[in-house]
C-alpha cells in the first residue's frame, strides 16, 4: 500500500514574499529561489517517508493558472475581475483567446521534472503533474469550451509525450473539472477527451487522474458526489484514479471496489481542508474500512488533493502521520 501525494504543496512564507516581489529579483535569483522551494517541499515529502514524491509545484502560480503564460493566442488579464470578499473561483478570472492556441516551448513540466529529478534523493517515485485540456479550458474566454479543449489537447499530449522521454515514470492527468461537471455534462465524452489525451503514452508510465471538487482557497465548485461520473470514468485509460474521500466523511466508499476491480486506486484519507491533524490511529482506522472493499495490493493512500491550500506546518504533520498510519495499519 503506497503512500502518495496529488501534486502541490505548501508555498514557504518566504516564496509568498517573492512572488509578490519579483521585480526586485534577477533571472539568477528566481532561478535560486525555484530550487531552494522545491528542494524544501522534497524534504518535507522525505522527511514523512512517502513513497512517492513530487516538485510540491513550487515554481507554479497555481495548479493550472502558470501554464497560460505559456500559450500563444491569449490575452492574458492582468487581475481578476474581483479581489476583495470571501474568497471564491470567480477571483481567478478568463483569459480572452485571440487566436490560435500554440505552446512553442511547451508548457513547463519538462524543465521542472528535470529539476526535480536533479535535487531529489534516491529512493522516493518522482511523479509530475499535468492539467488536462478540459481543465485548462476552463479559464478561457471568447469562445466554446469543448472548442478550445480541442487545441489542447495535442498540446498537452506534446507535454506528456516529453515527459515520458525525459524519464517520467509516473504522471498524474488532473482533470478536476471534469470530476466537478460531471453532474451536467456528458461523462462519456468527457472519457473520449482523456482518452484522446493519454492515448501516446498510455502503457509508457503509471498514468493516474485525480478526481476532486475543487479546492480554490479550500473551496469546493461542483456536487461532492461521484456517482454521475461512473460507471463512465472506468473508461479513463489510466493505472490509478484517485479518489477525495475523507473531507467527505467517506460517502461513496463503496465505489473504491467497482475501480479496484479494473484499476488501482488512491484514496485520499486526509482532509486538507481541515486543520484538525489526523492521527495514525486516524489514518489506520481510514485505512482498515478502505480495506473492507478493496485488496491491498490495488490501493494507495493519499490526502483528498494537493496541499498548496494548507498551511505548511499542518502539511508536514498531516504527511508524517499519514505515513506513520498505513505503516501501522499494514502491521495489522
Amino acid at each position: 500500500m503506497r503512500t502518495t501525494v496529488i501534486g502541490s504543496y505548501p508555498f514557504p512564507g518566504w516564496l509568498e514574499f517573492a512572488c509578490q516581489n519579483l521585480e526586485k529579483f534577477g533571472l539568477a535569483d528566481r532561478a535560486e529561489l525555484q530550487d531552494d522551494a522545491v528542494i524544501a517541499a522534497i524534504h518535507d515529502q522525505v522527511a514523512a517517508g512517502l513513497d512517492v514524491i513530487t516538485d510540491g509545484e513550487q515554481t507554479r502560480l497555481d495548479f493550472n493558472l502558470s501554464f497560460y503564460g505559456f500559450l500563444e493566442g491569449l490575452e492574458l488579464e492582468p487581475a481578476p475581475p474581483r479581489q476583495f470578499g470571501p474568497p471564491a473561483h470567480d477571483q481567478r478570472g478568463k483569459h480572452q483567446v485571440t487566436g490560435e492556441l500554440k505552446a512553442p516551448r511547451g508548457l513547463g513540466v519538462v524543465e521542472e521534472f528535470a529539476r526535480l529529478k536533479r535535487l531529489a534523493p534516491a529512493g522516493p517515485v518522482l511523479k509530475a503533474s499535468v492539467p488536462g485540456p478540459y481543465t485548462l479550458s476552463g479559464r478561457l474566454a471568447g469562445g466554446d469550451r469543448y472548442a478550445f479543449t480541442e487545441q489542447l489537447i495535442p498540446i498537452v499530449r506534446a507535454e506528456l509525450e516529453a515527459l515520458v522521454k525525459a524519464g517520467c515514470t509516473e504522471i498524474t492527468v488532473d482533470e478536476p473539472s471534469m470530476s466537478c461537471y460531471a453532474y451536467k455534462e456528458d461523462p462519456a465524452r468527457y472519457v473520449d477527451i482523456f482518452n484522446r489525451t493519454v492515448a501516446t503514452v498510455q502503457g509508457k508510465c503509471r498514468l493516474s487522474t485525480h478526481l476532486c471538487f475543487g479546492n480554490f482557497k479550500a473551496r469546493a465548485v461542483g456536487p461532492r458526489h461521484y456517482a454521475p461520473m461512473f460507471p463512465a470514468f472506468l473508461g479513463m485509460n489510466v493505472d490509478e484514479i484517485h479518489v477525495e474521500m475523507a473531507s467527505r466523511e467517506f460517502a461513496e466508499l463503496e465505489l473504491i471496489a467497482q475501480i479496484a476491480e479494473v484499476k488501482h486506486v488512491a484514496v485520499g484519507i486526509i482532509d486538507v481542508k481541515s486543520y484538525y491533524i489526523e492521527t495514525p490511529e486516524d489514518v489506520a482506522a481510514r485505512v482498515r474500512r478502505c480495506l473492507a472493499f478493496a485488496p491491498a495490493e490495488r490501493l494507495s493512500f493519499a490526502p483528498d488533493c494537493g496541499l498548496s491550500q494548507t498551511a505548511r506546518w499542518a502539511a508536514k504533520l498531516k504527511l508524517k502521520n499519514l505515513v506513520a498510519g498505513v505503516k501501522l495499519a499494514q502491521l495489522g
